[in-house]
């Protein structure tokens, strides 16, 4: 009689087998399209700005004084008396060389990346909204004469951080880092902001006008699946920027009439 051969391991037929391991995940990179627009409203803000501050030095120049300067930086007994176009215009003058070059440094560093994000219309407002705060908190805190775009500025800073916050998915880990570092920046130019000739309270109604704005009106990224490969979407409604903007600007008008109207 042959004996069957022992080929190892048996398992008697009441006992199951032992379970296959289950497959692993398959991942497959896919390349998401970011937003990719040109940064017009940046590039007309930097020629524009330029273009005036040329008007400054010429007016100096040929009249003597610094006649766009007089018009439209912040100077409260004008802003007293019904000139609400000082609430804005500051943010296209400026003082000195250094002063447009590092105010334009800054914009052309931060501005151009987050305008791909918000888009032209929504970073014009932005932009527009975060001066107008910044100033208003000037006038009603300082009673110095004012002129710069860093009202606007702190806007955009702001705008960022708040931006990075709200899509913290797309940066991962890099988030806090991201974050941490726009902290130190408004942390420190603030500091800076105490010394003497520098408008502080400019800053943070720049800074405070622009958070807000963003919080509401800032785009919000979804990945869009129906596509391949997939591209993010920017989910928060277009119409939401024009009515934040107009309610900021509102409630900004409110407190400028009881501000006059209480002095």
């Amino acid at each position: 009689m042959i004996e069957p051969e022992d080929n190892g391991q048996a398992f008697p037929a009441s006992e199951p087998q032992p379970d296959t391991p289950p497959a692993q995940p398959q991942y497959i990179q896919v390349k998401i399209e970011l937003p990719a627009r040109k940064p017009v409203i940046t590039n007309a803000i930097l020629v524009i700005t330029i273009l005036v501050y040329l008007l400054q030095m010429g007016s100096q120049y040929l009249l003597g004084g610094d006649l766009p300067a007089f018009i439209g930086m912040k100077i409260n007994p004008y802003i007293q008396a019904g000139q609400l176009w000082r609430l804005i215009t500051p943010v296209l003058l400026h003082g000195s060389v250094i002063h447009i070059a590092v105010n334009m440094y800054a914009l052309y560093s931060i501005g151009r990346g987050l305008e791909q994000y918000y888009g032209s219309g929504n970073f014009l407002l932005l932009y527009l909204v975060a001066g107008i705060a910044g100033n208003t908190a000037s006038f009603i805190f300082s009673t110095a004469n004012s002129l710069g775009a860093s009202t606007a500025l702190f806007g955009i800073i702001a705008a960022q951080g708040i931006f990075i916050y709200k899509n913290r998915s797309l940066f991962g880990q890099n988030y806090t880092r991201l974050l941490s570092q726009i902290g130190m920046v408004i942390l420190v130019n603030l500091m800076l902001g105490l010394s003497p000739g520098i408008d502080n309270w400019g800053h943070l109604g720049g800074l405070i006008g622009g958070l807000a704005y963003s919080w509401f009106a800032g785009p919000f990224f979804q990945l869009d699946h129906q596509t391949y490969p997939p591209r993010l979407v920017n989910t928060t409604p277009r119409q939401r920027s024009w009515i934040i903007a107009v309610l900021e600007v509102l409630v900004i008008g409110l407190i400028v009439a009881l501000t006059i109207f209480s002095r």
